[in-house]
């Protein structure tokens, strides 16, 4: 087979004419802030959710955050896993807590209920339940060994069915790899009312609505009277991590694609589950299958990987353990994760890819194993 002149990347996002016009509807109507398209796409994503509320906000990284100032969580220990990207163990420190990482399941490379276990003590405050892939975290069996506040960090599972439903509250991302996408952009699903609106006051610097709010009628969606944007009272600390109307517009636009998204993401699982050859392990299957994570059993990952990278295509690991950077290093060991990291490759797996892709990769790896 013929070299490529292009790189096949392991993740890109996926636009298109559709998106455009959106964006140049938003762009034109002179509403550039957080405004009516941010209303949309929250109550929009809490249905589609099956929340009772959703707040936007800048990224899964300030949801994280945000969710754990508004349940005052500071001075104590946060348990997450040691397979995730740095975000969540890096948020715990920002609010004075000690970030504990915690070992995964062997099959699914989400968070160990066992070692959630070991690890939980008086000080644990907070646990971070991330899906790795789009698998849904085992909430139910966390319960078993911690009853406080469980943070389902949904950042890989839109739209997994069912997900975002088992935690206390989710947190979802829309940075520019994931299913849909806006550049970078989160919303937090939660069903109570009473950290809805703290969460709302903590996204924009403690003013109790924002200047859409402020200068539109909601019943009469009419314009108030001058000076009444401008009067408002703050009583609390706030931050500006809300999302505006022009990322908003762009994850609606991208929500109405969210099935053909999968379906492709489901298709190239599929395919290489079928053809990869067998030195290439088949993960545990995927309902959103965010990237293709999988193992090589017989320690040859890294020369696979610079072989692909001669045929151009692009493979990456999901990921290194936190423990190893040194900011996180623990005094402990990680039985799972320390082993089988070193055999994780991530191979290419979008939206944008077509069947021509797909047989390119299997050809490539089937070639690398003769």
């Amino acid at each position: 087979m013929q070299i490529r002149n292009n790189i096949l990347p392991v993740l890109r996002p996926l636009g298109d004419e559709h998106d455009i016009n959106e964006l140049r509807k938003t762009i034109l109507s002179g509403w550039w802030g957080r405004g009516p398209k941010v209303e949309e796409l929250e109550k929009k994503f809490a249905k589609k959710i099956g929340t009772k509320y959703a707040v936007a906000v800048t990224s899964n990284t300030a949801g994280i955050d945000l969710v754990l100032k508004a349940y005052d969580i500071k001075r104590g220990n946060v348990l997450s896993p040691t397979i995730s990207f740095v975000t969540t163990a890096m948020v715990p420190l920002w609010n004075n807590c000690k970030s504990i990482l915690c070992d995964v399941d062997l099959k699914t490379n989400n968070l160990d209920p066992l070692s959630v276990k070991q690890n939980v003590n008086k000080n644990t405050k907070a646990v971070i339940a991330v899906n790795y892939a789009g698998i849904p975290c085992d909430i139910d069996k966390i319960r078993e060994h911690y009853d406080g506040l469980i943070i389902e960090d949904c950042a890989l599972s839109y739209y997994t069915d069912g997900a975002g439903l088992k935690g206390d509250i989710a947190v979802w991302s829309f940075q520019a790899v994931k299913t849909i996408s806006c550049g970078d952009g989160g919303l937090i699903t939660t069903n109570s009312k009473k950290i809805y609106d703290r969460l709302k006051l903590l996204t924009n610097f403690g003013i109790p609505a924002d200047t859409y709010q402020r200068s539109v009628d909601k019943k009469s969606k009419q314009k108030l009277q001058p000076g009444y944007v401008w009067d408002f009272n703050i009583s609390s600390i706030g931050y500006k991590t809300y999302m505006n109307d022009i990322q908003a517009t762009l994850l609606l636009s991208q929500m109405n694609k969210i099935d053909k998204s999968i379906n492709t993401r489901l298709e190239i699982q599929r395919m290489y589950n079928k053809y990869l050859p067998k030195e290439i392990s088949r993960p545990i299957w995927s309902n959103t299958c965010q990237f293709y994570s999988t193992k090589i059993e017989n320690g040859s990952r890294n020369e696979l990987m610079k072989y692909l990278s001669s045929k151009k295509v692009h493979s990456t690991i999901h990921f290194k353990p936190i423990h190893l950077h040194s900011l996180f290093k623990q005094n402990k060991k990680f039985k799972i994760a320390d082993t089988e990291w070193k055999k994780y490759i991530s191979l290419p797996c979008h939206a944008a890819m077509n069947e021509e892709d797909i047989d390119y990769v299997i050809y490539w790896c089937k070639e690398f194993y003769k």
